[in-house]
């Protein structure tokens, strides 16, 4: 009858301690996963910044290059922009000048040299007369 009674599962000394050890075994398999998982945190966090570093760098480059290339198709478009505007000024001031000229409208410069004309031609008047320059 000893081989045939069996102790009850709530009375039995080995099963507890089974059970005890399972639990403990449990515990420490999570202590571990949890340090296992924060050193692992700490390492992913690094690679993370570690990445994001060199993707920062590459599209600063990318960035600057490109901010190159319109800085460059800028200065471009205004040098051609101030040769067509000097081009246009240019042929502006050929059509105005032949349009007075056409009119019998004197330039500037064409009336600066009569004036000094006229002004060697009254003295030479007075000086035939025999007046004195003061005499005006």
């Amino acid at each position: 009858m000893s081989d045939e009674q069996q102790t009850p599962p709530e009375n039995d000394p080995q099963l507890a301690n089974k059970i005890k050890d399972s639990a403990r075994q449990i515990w420490l398999a999570g202590l571990g996963a949890y340090t296992k998982a924060e050193e692992d945190a700490g390492r992913f966090f690094e690679r993370l910044v570690h990445e994001g570093e060199q993707l920062e760098s590459k599209t600063r480059d990318v960035v600057e290059k490109h901010v190159k290339q319109v800085e460059d198709r800028v200065e471009d478009v205004r040098e051609r922009a101030t040769g067509t505007w000097d081009k246009l000024e240019n042929l502006f001031d050929q059509r105005v000048s032949g349009a007075l000229r056409r009119l019998g409208i004197h330039r500037r410069e064409e009336i600066e040299e009569m004036e000094r004309r006229i002004a060697v031609l009254e003295a030479e008047i007075r000086r035939l007369r025999g007046e004195s320059p003061e005499d005006n």
